[in-house]
């Protein structure tokens, strides 16, 4: 990667992380070592040669390790990206909510960081819960207790509340931004009563004026 030349913390951190695809390969490695086969399915859309060349990238630059297994983890410095992508993607998730996914692909393991984002930190005034969420034919529980919310991939054996449809539409209504009329209205089914989500005190920035969309209207 061509280096911007700046002598700028922001400038020599993009020189590392800023080439197309570098930060969503960290995406993946938050949750976990994985295999380089791991990352070719979580990276829909990449090419083989190029995520070889991003990760010999990253590990070249002290992000990234690979282990002696063969799986891929990041280093404890790379390690000190989460907060950093969580900060951006809660920044970004006006724009998230106001462009529906349409084609986009998507993976219900990929809820894991927004719903650390939506659900952030440790609030006592949380109830406790356990949210099963289906979309397509992946299923992922979301479980509130100790005033912690977690996420993990799988389907509960009891859960108090079913949500089933798509992504956009989950993500809006966990968020607090459609309420669960209107994330029946636009095709998730839900069973129990979803009122309760919002005992668990989401937050995300509201949508900015402009950021149209049929989802927004409903917000």
């Amino acid at each position: 990667m061509k280096s911007y030349s700046h002598y700028c913390a922001l400038a020599r951190g993009l020189d590392v992380v800023g080439e197309r695809w570098s930060l969503l390969i960290v995406r993946e490695l938050l949750g976990g070592p994985r295999r380089y086969g791991e990352l070719a399915e979580g990276l829909p859309g990449i090419a083989s040669n190029l995520l070889a060349e991003r990760l010999r990238h990253l590990v070249g630059a002290g992000v990234v390790e690979h282990r002696g297994d063969g799986r891929y983890a990041l280093t404890v410095w790379g390690e000190g990206l989460r907060e950093p992508l969580y900060a951006l993607a809660r920044w970004s998730a006006p724009v998230v909510m106001a462009n529906p996914a349409g084609d986009d692909s998507f993976r219900a393991a990929w809820l894991t960081h927004p719903v650390a984002v939506i659900f952030e930190g440790v609030d006592a005034r949380r109830p406790a819960l356990i949210v099963a969420v289906r979309i397509g034919d992946e299923a992922a529980t979301i479980e509130s207790r100790g005033g912690k919310v977690t996420l993990r991939p799988g389907q509960p054996p009891s859960p108090d509340i079913v949500l089933d449809g798509p992504p956009d539409v989950i993500l809006g209504l966990l968020a607090g931004y459609l309420d669960p009329g209107a994330a029946a209205r636009s095709g998730v089914v839900i069973t129990g009563d979803a009122r309760r989500l919002v005992g668990l005190r989401p937050y995300l920035p509201r949508p900015a004026k402009g950021m149209g969309s049929q989802r927004v209207s409903h917000f």
